[in-house]
């Protein structure tokens, strides 16, 4: 996909002639991101690079440092030791415009339950100086379904009609790169193929990774799968090659064979 080109800069071969060469842009690289809490390393030193355009599933049991690691990329947490940059911006030395660049839903997803839904966009499409701020919030409410409910106060929502208001909020100012830890918790089945539907839509030209414990999820959604464990990543792979590594495991057994094996070596050592 030429999106998934930054330029394109002439070289010489050993015979003299010019050739074009294309230059991946990476919209999120992380390079040995570390974070430490006292006397536990939450993450510990993972580097990855992701470019415009993709899917990725980012994997982890419980505590293996999946949401620190998106936190950090954020800005939300600051790193104890390496960087990340997103769309050539450092994330510790630009911060603002990393979050320009970023629609994060986090994992509690928080929210002003005081407010109504469409009160609630429009307050944020001010804070973005979203241009035509009323037709970008009544497309989001569209796109995610929020149409029966935006008249609603938020507190007054269901679980899943609340996940969706979270989800508007991250693709609100139509970011780079999306990052959703979640994203379909407490939503029934139908509304879970719309999320599916609109998160492939975005990832065909920006950059998604999505966090969730739901394999088929991964399978519908993503093109490359991230595992980690213990704060140190023990896959990175595209979900087709992940498959053809381990025959005739479903991307779950993968998932608790690489694991597994993690956890016993790391007993054993």
């Amino acid at each position: 996909m030429e999106a998934n080109f930054l330029k394109e800069i002439s070289v010489s071969d050993n015979n003299t002639r010019n050739c074009a060469i294309k230059i991946p842009l990476m919209s999120v690289v992380v390079e040995n991101l570390t974070k430490i809490y006292g006397e536990q390393k939450a993450v510990d030193h993972i580097s990855f690079s992701i470019p415009k355009g993709e899917v990725i599933g980012f994997l982890g049991p419980n505590g293996a440092g999946k949401s620190t690691t998106m936190k950090m990329i954020t800005g939300y947490l600051p790193a104890t030791s390496g960087r990340a940059v997103v769309c050539g911006h450092d994330v510790s030395a630009e911060p603002l415009l990393v979050q320009q660049k970023i629609g994060y839903l986090p994992e509690s997803n928080p929210l002003y339950p005081e407010m109504y839904v469409q009160e609630y966009l429009m307050f944020l499409a001010g804070v973005h100086q979203i241009k035509n701020p009323a037709q970008r919030v009544q497309e989001m409410i569209e796109q995610t379904g929020l149409s029966p409910e935006m008249k609603k106060k938020i507190g007054a929502l269901s679980k899943g009609y609340k996940q969706r208001v979270g989800i508007a909020q991250a693709m609100l100012h139509n970011p780079d790169v999306l990052i959703l830890d979640e994203p379909t918790s407490g939503l029934d089945p139908n509304q879970i193929v719309e999320i599916r539907d609109l998160t492939r839509a975005f990832g065909k030209e920006k950059t998604v990774i999505l966090s969730t414990h739901i394999m088929q999820e991964v399978e519908a959604m993503c093109d490359r799968v991230l595992i980690i464990y213990k704060g140190n990543i023990v896959a990175d792979d595209t979900l087709v090659s992940l498959q053809d590594k381990h025959p005739q495991q479903t991307l779950e057994e993968i998932f608790r064979s690489l694991t597994h094996s993690v956890a016993t070596s790391t007993k054993e050592g």
